[in-house]
């Protein structure tokens, strides 16, 4: 179990890079349809999913698009923004 967690969060960050990746070059097509893809997983995936990009993807995105100077709101779909607003809100606390 503990390799599957890590294999997991392991692919979480790789998907993440390379949605950073096309943020930073300028694809933003690209990044939009990842984003997208994120978005979907969020909704439809296992339990395990939905957490791994819940907290590693959208953390990871997010942080790159604010260190970037990146409009998140532009870019994030619906459940990924709603996400993102947990995060924030929860930090503040």
């Amino acid at each position: 179990m503990r390799n599957k967690m890590n294999t997991i969060y392991k692919q979480a960050e790789r998907f993440a890079a390379i949605t950073n990746k096309a943020i930073i070059s300028g694809n933003i097509v690209r990044a939009k349809k990842l984003l997208n893809k994120a978005e979907s997983l969020l909704e439809t995936g296992s339990h395990e999913t939905k957490e791994v990009i819940a907290t590693v993807y959208v953390y990871t995105v997010s942080t790159f698009m604010e260190i970037q100077h990146c409009s998140i709101s532009n870019l994030f779909p619906k459940g990924l923004m709603a996400e993102y607003i947990k995060q924030i809100n929860a930090s503040s606390v």
